[in-house]
């Protein structure tokens, strides 16, 4: 017995890879076609866009010599849980920048040449470490808060890190500034405030008594151990024998008086930094900025002629296109 297998299997094979390869082929062909229509674009229009290439560099040029931004930053410390107080403060100021109020910001902040200033911002810096630094407290929160989300993102959160020590003021200028024209402004703006003086003033007094008391404790100490030093120098010439143990309340009192002695560093330590309620710890000025487009005009202006001119191009052919449409209705 013969079977005949069906024949139209293959044949419609053969048709999808003939259409396969007449879609590739046509494929490559507008691809070439897409090709040489830009070269003859160019070549056609090689005169005028020479010149949009040329103005456009020449003015990126021009612009980025003349219209510079320069960053400043402060770092800074706010003492007294004046955290909110400096964030309130700075925000006043961006929001009198934002609306052109020449005249608060010379009379009432004191900066010089306010036109010049372009923005102010303040943000802490994440320094987790100093957070929980011989603060007990503060460590067993970040634990605790960890344990409910993810830790990074409680770090960053404002909530957080408003509490961090050290934050930046970064504020942006058109021109380069100094010292006196903008930074000791800003600063005695930030600390003219009769409620954290007030609060400074006894915080200070407070460390000061207790640096007193810490004196008269030492020095209450040392007459101790000095009495007890002559004690043993008059035994020893007497050849009577002193057991000395550590446990003793007198190893107490000279680990008592070590600790006297750190604490005492660090209040000192401490009143460096109360002198200003916004304590400036470091100040960097005039740093260029070149982030975005700044200082790199002269290659956007070019590319963004030639786009323009492009775009031209094309949308008047459209129209040209769809105008004859038009015409033949």
């Amino acid at each position: 017995m013969s079977v005949n297998l069906p024949q139209h299997n293959t044949n419609d094979q053969e048709i999808d890879l003939t259409q396969i390869s007449k879609k590739i082929k046509s494929f490559f062909q507008g691809i070439n076609t897409f090709i040489f229509n830009c070269i003859r674009f160019f070549v056609k229009n090689a005169v005028v866009i020479a010149i949009l290439l040329i103005v456009g560099f020449s003015l990126g040029m021009f612009l980025d010599k003349t219209q510079k931004i320069y960053d400043h930053r402060i770092i800074a410390t706010p003492n007294f849980g004046s955290t909110d107080y400096l964030y309130s403060k700075i925000d006043l100021i961006q929001s009198k920048i934002r609306e052109g109020d020449s005249v608060f910001l010379k009379e009432v902040v004191g900066i010089r040449k306010p036109k010049e200033i372009v923005k102010i911002e303040v943000n802490p810096i994440n320094d987790v470490y100093k957070f929980i630094e011989n603060k007990s407290e503060n460590f067993e929160l970040i634990k605790l808060m960890a344990e409910a989300g993810d830790i990074n993102k409680i770090l960053e959160d404002n909530l957080t890190s408003k509490n961090y020590t050290l934050h930046t003021i970064t504020f942006k200028t058109n021109k380069r500034t100094n010292d006196s024209e903008t930074v000791q402004p800003i600063l005695n703006f930030l600390n003219q405030t009769d409620y954290y003086e007030k609060v400074q003033k006894e915080t200070v007094r407070n460390i000061q008594v207790k640096m007193n008391q810490n004196d008269t404790i030492i020095a209450q100490i040392d007459g101790v151990l000095n009495g007890f030093s002559n004690r043993v120098n008059s035994n020893q010439k007497s050849d009577k024998l002193v057991y000395y143990n550590e446990n003793t309340q007198l190893n107490d009192v000279i680990k008592t008086k070590e600790m006297l002695i750190n604490e005492q560093g660090v209040h000192r330590v401490q009143l460096v930094g109360l002198n200003k309620i916004i304590k400036d710890n470091s100040t960097t000025l005039n740093i260029e900025n070149s982030k975005s487009i700044n200082g790199k005009l002269k290659l956007v202006l070019p590319i963004l002629f030639l786009l323009s001119f492009i775009f031209i191009h094309l949308f008047l052919k459209y129209y040209k296109s769809q105008m004859k449409k038009a015409q033949l209705i």
